[in-house]
């Protein structure tokens, strides 16, 4: 190892020889990495599933809120919302009950599935015991 040491040459090629070492590594990682991405990608896309929401159409959105104690039966999604307009790039505006429209990602809405209840038309029936 000393001898090693003394000679110059010897230690410089040594040195050269693990960076090459460690370069070859580092693309080799670099090559299986950029597999992997191009075999998982396809996978993925696969199971996207894609939102096309139109104007007039009810959604309900995410509550993304932090909350310190949150409800363990508490929904994390609120009430409908009614589609105003649709911009590009997967941009909504919703409109509430109160009526004041607002921008969302539509990454955080969902369709509701759910008909609106019409309590005029709604009739109950109680028989006795």
């Amino acid at each position: 190892m000393k001898k090693l040491n003394f000679d110059w040459n010897a230690a410089s090629e040594n040195r050269i020889l693990q960076l090459n070492k460690l370069d070859e590594f580092h693309n080799e990682a670099y090559e299986n990495a950029q597999i992997y991405k191009e075999c998982t990608k396809p996978w993925h896309e696969k199971n996207l599933v894609r939102k096309l929401f139109q104007p007039g159409q009810q959604v309900i959105l995410f509550n993304s809120r932090l909350r310190l104690f949150p409800g363990k039966l508490k929904s994390r999604w609120s009430n409908h919302f009614t589609v105003v307009q649709v911009f590009p790039y997967g941009s909504l505006e919703v409109q509430g009950k109160n009526g004041n429209p607002f921008k969302v990602n539509g990454q955080q809405l969902k369709p509701y599935l759910g008909s609106v209840f019409d309590q005029a038309k709604s009739i109950l029936l109680l028989k006795p015991f």
